[in-house]
């Protein structure tokens, strides 16, 4: 933990990375020292170390509702991501088809339809508006599959109406985030998923963000395909795992041998998928109460900043949002400067993925954010370290720091 002055840094960035809780840490200790065979090698310790592979495949399928033999290990919620969709992509008899994203999907799902796109004979052709509702536009793009990305609303939300006008042609697979990263707002999954399927699409959803903070029982979201980051849920970095629906066809993106069903090579990481499994294990039986203490908690920083700084926005819809997540813009200064003002916060402009760049945020431009008030944006993710005080020690240093930035003006 950093220091500054002698206090403690509020750490306020938990949608980035989560710290390992101290359950996940005892229970990965063994398998960081004495335990320490290879679950393919035949041996005792290789069957100790399969059994409890296993043992955290089981305790995933718990927290998701699944079955053990649907769970997929990976290096992280990226290269789920890839696997779901190149591999769904590359594991169909039929080349070509469309493929439905939204406008605020992870870098690494926009990516893979781009990817996937660029592949295809058509390479280089532009962009093609096309009218979805409400006058709002989806762009399509054309290659070998074709690329549709939905608009969304001012809150962040995918509109099932156009959607619809997306199912108009026929597509295979649409996917959309469960929760967003930066705003936290949750998307309508179970009825777009309805939508889709009743076109025949397969649906994805990426719960990177969602899974440990919300339920995302796979039968109550209706998807075939999901993806968990362990860093996201108190578990290690560099773990992840992606529910595939029995009867769902993929096509490994990676090759080599044939570990997790043939879908993704490579000896399995004991100690981070031990760690996965505890952390799932945790969430699974401690969600509902943790989530209403982050709840109250994330609505008193927002209480407490909207009394100090007037004018401040808040962003994301104002009920369907992870309980943890409050995305604020300052009036009049930038976000990295009310920040640099205020050291004993540790917070972000946005995603991670896109820190330091002093761009308005994509993800709010899509909503429609004005540039001047997305330029003035922080995001605030709380967690389970995160206590009262710390709320109001950040909610006053923060303000201290948006007042002093207009006095220099």
């Amino acid at each position: 933990m950093t220091v500054q002055d002698g206090a403690k840094t509020i750490y306020l960035d938990h949608n980035a990375t989560t710290p390992l809780l101290p359950e996940v840490r005892e229970a990965m200790l063994p398998w960081l020292g004495e335990c320490f065979g290879n679950p393919s090698s035949g041996h005792g310790f290789g069957t100790d170390a399969r059994r409890a592979v296993e043992r955290a495949r089981e305790q995933v399928a718990e927290l998701l509702g699944a079955l053990p033999d649907e769970i997929v290990f990976t290096g992280g919620g990226t290269e789920a991501n890839n696997l779901a969709l190149r591999g769904l992509a590359e594991g169909r008899s039929e080349r070509g088809g469309r493929i439905i994203l939204s406008a605020l999907e992870h870098p690494s799902v926009a990516a893979c339809g781009a990817w996937l796109v660029q592949r295809g004979p058509l390479v280089g052709k532009p962009a093609i508006p096309a009218r979805c509702s409400g006058g709002q536009m989806c762009l399509v793009l054309q290659g070998a599959w074709e690329l549709v990305v939905l608009p969304v609303d001012g809150d962040g939300r995918v509109a099932p109406a156009a959607l619809r006008a997306a199912l108009e042609r026929k597509a295979f697979v649409l996917s959309v985030m469960h929760a967003q990263n930066e705003v936290g707002t949750i998307e309508p999954v179970r009825e777009l998923a309805d939508l889709a399927h009743e076109k025949g699409l397969l649906v994805h959803t990426d719960a990177a963000q969602s899974a440990g903070k919300i339920p995302t029982g796979v039968g109550d979201l209706g998807v075939d395909m999901l993806t968990v980051a362990g860093h996201k849920l108190y578990a290690p970095q560099g773990v992840g795992a992606l529910y595939v629906r029995r009867g769902v066809e993929l096509a490994p993106v990676l090759v080599g041998a044939g570990h997790e069903r043939g879908l993704r090579p490579g000896t399995e990481n004991v100690a981070g998928l031990v760690g996965l499994g505890a952390a799932c294990d945790v969430a699974r039986r401690t969600m509902d109460g943790e989530g209403t203490r982050q709840r109250l908690l994330r609505d008193l920083m927002f209480d407490l900043l909207r009394e100090a700084v007037p004018g401040i926005r808040r962003n994301g819809h104002p009920t369907e949002r992870l309980p943890n997540t409050l995305h604020v813009a300052f009036p009049g200064v930038r976000g990295s400067c009310v920040l640099a003002g205020a050291p004993e916060v540790a917070a972000t402009t946005g995603s991670a993925c896109h820190e330091g760049d002093e761009s308005p945020s994509a993800v709010l431009t899509a909503m429609g954010v004005p540039a001047d008030v997305a330029l003035g944006a922080v995001r605030l993710s709380l967690g389970r370290g995160t206590t009262e005080a710390d709320v109001e020690r950040a909610a006053e240093a923060l303000a201290r720091s948006w007042k002093a930035a207009r006095e220099g003006e």
